[in-house]
């Protein structure tokens, strides 16, 4: 490690010097003068003279009165130090300490020159008394050692067990270790203390009477170990199945080792010597002793914090960088930034309680200190678990996956955003408990007053709506996907269920969202009577003002209930043909065959024709030529038509047979046939296509002409019946083409007419 590890002497050679100092000889005459000031007091009325003064009706009335201005001079006083803003409260505090410690350092130095003049020492007796201490130490020690040395067995054992188990989660194994681990190190604690207890009862104690400094010892030998065990379940130092932080067992053991001493110097200085100085030789004495030991504590535990603040910083950074989760990474580069801040302002509460309130100092920074670890272990465990969660997500089993083929993605767009609410709650609930344990404020008096009752109502009852409504919208939406899934429900569902129920999924969406809305607001206290009515009132401007949206939204109702469009359908409406993509309560979206999306409005819609309503027909007209056999014709369309139904792919789309309608027009240079097939719906295309080109095929195979346009050039004729000359010129072109003879008047194919050289005219007469 880059740090100097502590030495382990330091904390005891400590320890045995200011307990050496606490069973220096007592000076009587310097605790009596200690104790002068306050017997020269006030003497204070007895309780039998309350009794009579609250019996007599004239003195009790006085005694009313008497507290009532009491408390009219005070009022004033509280109002102007309520005033006070935060800075200034601070300050006044800090002069207060200040002035405090100056005040007990003059009244400690006065204590020390008046004990020379005490009665000379008893050093035999001073002797004997530093003898027991020992004795009970050592004993106490030694017999705590050797039960830690029998329950390392267990803890080797629960260790390997938490690494390579195969019961449970690796988590919830580290966090059984941990608590059995606590268990047994508290059993011990407890065993070396009864020991303890029985040697000074027994060998050390005279008739079974435990000296005071004794009795001192074994407490403040439990509480101290009792909050060396936190330290030793968090760090676990030896055994890294156990550990609850992510640390290298040489990092453990170095912030144990650290922790331990500063618990040991603080904790045996103020349970031990403080008591023994304060009553054998002054309490102003003790009371410096204590500041002295605070303030030692406190330099020890700075110096601590400033020497690894680069080392932790590096720590959290790599935590965060090796972090899942967002939240994580971003907790832990916050935390590496500000830790060393935190944990000084730590020391300065912890110090700043521990001056103020000396008489119950110990158990209240045991309480809490012990209240905040638990509190923030508790804490991130939970945290942890619920991390954990939220990485893996949710899985459900195959079966109910086939059913219900976006449940799974459901319950992991809502769970996970409903797991960070709770870990939300869960970190305010942790900052309230450590706020609570220090008194800064006060949790159980907030719970049971009128607005506590009701935040935490509010806040129970909005979790409980969002769940319902979350849970509601999942079980709707589950259950649609259920009948629109072709494998479950009724098979596969008809393009007006796929529509109608999409339509009631996003109805089922807005009313969910709405009335949880509203419910959550008039949970928080919001009148929601005046957003109801506005709601109404904007809801009747917007009518006026809308009025095509309201035509698109009845026309829109209309054309649903007639089932008149599905989702899927190839459709025109309002001027453009195309397939139904989207279709809302106001609008359908078509994109058409060149790939354009259109948005029509249902108000802009007159009439609706779909192509894709029970069935289609394709229907054809088929020109020959004139000299063409009809009825040789008409059989070959229906030789056609029986290719094409014994095609794999049109042949089953197609329903009935054959529907020929025979001649239908003479047109200008056909004659045309129409035929019409019956097909399923939104296949007559493909059936017209493939059956045009079947109809190719045939009339190609039996030389049946299929007409171009013909062009027929008239000459006129004379009054003898001869036909004009028609002069002709072939030339040829500019890229060498040679120009074509026109059509014969007979109507035939036009034929390539002979080259001829340039410029050369026809006779008269020819054509």
């Amino acid at each position: 490690m880059s740090q100097q590890t502590p030495s382990r002497a330091s904390g005891p050679l400590a320890l045995v010097l200011l307990m050496l100092f606490a069973l220096l000889p007592g000076a009587p005459a310097v605790a009596q003068q200690a104790q002068q000031p306050e017997q020269n007091a006030t003497a204070q009325p007895s309780y039998g003279a309350l009794a009579d003064m609250l019996e007599n009706d004239q003195a009790r009335q006085r005694l009313i009165e008497q507290l009532r201005r009491l408390a009219a001079d005070r009022q004033p006083e509280q109002e102007a130090a309520a005033a006070h803003s935060l800075p200034e409260r601070i300050a006044a505090a800090s002069q207060a300490v200040a002035e405090q410690v100056v005040r007990e350092f003059d009244q400690a130095v006065g204590a020390i020159a008046a004990l020379g003049s005490g009665p000379a020492a008893d050093w035999e007796a001073v002797g004997a008394q530093v003898a027991q201490l020992a004795a009970l130490v050592v004993a106490t020690v030694v017999v705590f050692l050797l039960l830690r040395r029998l329950a390392r067995l267990f803890y080797t054992r629960a260790g390997a067990w938490v690494l390579r188990g195969e019961h449970g989660t690796a988590l919830l194994r580290r966090a059984v270790g941990a608590v059995l681990a606590a268990l047994v190190d508290g059993v011990t604690i407890l065993l070396a203390w009864v020991a303890g207890w029985a040697l000074a009862a027994f060998a050390l104690g005279t008739h079974g009477v435990v000296d005071t400094r004794l009795s001192l010892f074994l407490n403040a030998f439990l509480a101290i170990e009792a909050l060396k065990l936190l330290v030793r379940v968090v760090f676990a130092a030896r055994d890294d199945g156990l550990r609850l932080l992510p640390v290298s067992g040489e990092e453990a053991a170095y912030w144990n080792a650290w922790l331990a001493h500063l618990m040991s110097f603080v904790g045996y200085g103020a349970l031990l010597v403080v008591p023994v100085v304060s009553a054998d030789l002054s309490p102003a004495l003790g009371r410096f002793v204590y500041v002295l030991v605070l303030a030692l504590g406190f330099v020890y535990a700075l110096s601590i914090i400033l020497q690894n603040r680069v080392r932790v910083r590096e720590r959290l950074e790599a935590v965060g960088q090796r972090a899942e989760l967002g939240v994580t990474r971003v907790t832990a580069a916050m935390l590496a930034r500000v830790w060393h801040l935190v944990a000084a302002g730590y020391l300065v509460a912890l110090t700043f309680v521990l001056l103020t309130r000396p008489e119950e100092a110990l158990p209240f920074m045991a309480r809490a200190t012990l209240q905040s670890l638990v509190s923030i272990g508790v804490g991130v465990l939970i945290g942890a678990v619920i991390g954990r969660a939220i990485s893996r997500g949710i899985r459900i089993p195959e079966p109910t996956r086939l059913k219900f083929p976006l449940l799974e993605v459901r319950l992991n767009a809502f769970v996970p955003r409903g797991l960070q609410a709770i870990r939300l709650v869960i970190l305010i609930l942790v900052a309230a408990l450590v706020l609570d344990a220090w008194h800064a404020f006060d949790l159980g008096a907030w719970l049971a007053s009128d607005a506590g009752t009701a935040v935490v109502s509010s806040v129970i009852s909005v979790l409980v709506i969002l769940l319902l409504a979350a849970a509601s919208w999942i079980a709707v939406a589950s259950w649609i996907d259920y009948w629109l899934s072709p494998d479950t429900g009724t098979g596969q569902p008809s393009a007006r269920q796929r529509t109608l129920l999409a339509l009631f999924r996003n109805a089922v969406a807005v009313i969910i969202v709405t009335l949880a809305a509203m419910i959550t607001l008039s949970e928080l206290g919001i009148n929601i009577g005046p957003l109801i009515a506005g709601a109404g009132v904007i809801g009747l401007a917007v009518g006026f003002g809308a009025q095509k949206l309201v035509q698109d939204i009845i026309g829109g109702v209309f054309i649903q209930l007639e089932n008149a469009i599905n989702t899927g359908d190839w459709i025109e409406a309002g001027g453009i043909s195309g397939t139904a993509e989207r279709l809302s309560i106001r609008s359908v979206g078509l994109r058409d065959l060149a790939g354009t999306f259109h948005i029509v409005p249902f108000s802009s819609v007159d009439t609706v024709s779909n192509y894709m309503r029970d069935f289609a027909y394709h229907v054809g007209e088929y020109g020959v030529a004139y000299r063409e056999d009809t009825d040789e014709v008409i059989t070959h369309l229906i030789a056609a038509f029986k290719d094409l139904v014994e095609d794999p792919e049109v042949g089953k789309e197609i329903i009935g047979d054959l529907e020929i309608a025979g001649v239908t027009a003479f047109a200008d240079s056909s004659v045309n046939i129409r035929v019409r097939i019956k097909t399923t719906p939104g296949y007559q295309w493909k059936t017209g296509r493939a059956y045009n080109r079947l109809v190719k095929k045939h009339f190609d195979a039996a030389g049946i002409e299929i007409p171009f346009p013909h062009t027929t050039l008239y000459f006129g004729e004379d009054k003898e019946g001869k036909a004009p000359p028609a002069h002709l010129r072939l030339e040829r072109g500019t890229s060498g083409d040679t120009a074509s003879a026109p059509e014969s008047a007979s109507g035939g194919a036009p034929r390539a007419a002979e080259q001829a050289p340039p410029r050369e005219e026809a006779g008269d007469g020819d054509t």
